[in-house]
């Protein structure tokens, strides 16, 4: 039997940012690790512990200073930033905690937009959409704009103009940081399902563990340090006790 090839294989990534005053400063150190195809990742550790420069890095939108990125088997590793963003159009869906969308344009036009940069004709950009709508049950809500709408369909609206480039990738950054907590439950089942029903691979950050517990598997990070990397535990003080075995340069 064929082995897997991992979606995303991070090998001693290293992250380096200069300093006005002079010199730099690290924020990642030595970062490995994969994940399959089918997997639900929730990607966590506190503000300022480097799980947001991760992101950026396996999304995309940001190179390492050193070490190696395969994404579906490809070293993105040295990409130019066009080519970075031809990968990210292709590949990955994004779904924000600001939603990000375009307030005077229509829903519809919001999920059909990244559809545009792919070059397709208007007839199956609406009918991708259409179908994203009524996959997360907005589909008679095509006309109203986001403003009309309540945080959780905004959300909704994001993750459906993620999913319409048929992504096998979904990285989601705080995906509930400006709901209320009913709404962000609702969210979350629904990212659960897409996982499930349609072996979607998700990884999504938080700096919270009850969020975390929606995932499948949790890689937390301390001061740019991978502390831990597995299954969910049943409670956070394992994930409080790894950072205080952190070995930290």
């Amino acid at each position: 039997m064929a082995t897997q090839t991992p979606i995303i294989l991070m090998k001693k990534i290293c992250k380096t940012f200069p300093l006005e005053i002079g010199g730099e400063q690290q924020v990642l150190f030595d970062i490995s690790f994969k994940i399959m195809p089918g997997e639900f990742v929730a990607i966590m550790g506190p503000s300022g512990s480097g799980k947001s420069t991760c992101m950026n890095i396996v999304g995309a939108l940001d190179s390492a200073t050193s070490g190696v990125y395969e994404l579906y088997g490809k070293d993105i590793t040295t990409l130019l930033p066009d080519e970075l963003a031809k990968i990210r159009n292709e590949y990955i869906g994004f779904v924000f905690q600001n939603f990000n969308l375009l307030p005077k344009r229509n829903i519809l036009d919001n999920v059909m937009l990244p559809l545009m940069y792919r070059g397709l004709p208007m007839e199956e950009r609406v009918r991708r959409a259409c179908d994203m709508l009524k996959l997360v049950g907005l589909e008679k809500f095509e006309t109203y704009l986001p403003t009309q709408l309540s945080g959780g369909m905004k959300q909704r609206v994001a993750i459906a103009r993620a999913l319409a480039g048929n992504p096998k990738l979904i990285l989601a950054d705080e995906p509930t940081g400006a709901l209320d907590s009913k709404m962000g439950n609702e969210i979350l089942k629904f990212f659960k399902k897409l996982n499930h029903d349609l072996g979607i691979t998700i990884v999504m950050i938080t700096h919270e563990f009850e969020i975390a517990k929606y995932a499948d598997r949790v890689i937390h990070i301390y001061d740019g340090h991978i502390t831990y990397d597995g299954k969910i535990p049943k409670n956070e003080s394992v994930l409080t006790a790894s950072e205080k075995k952190a070995h930290v340069k």
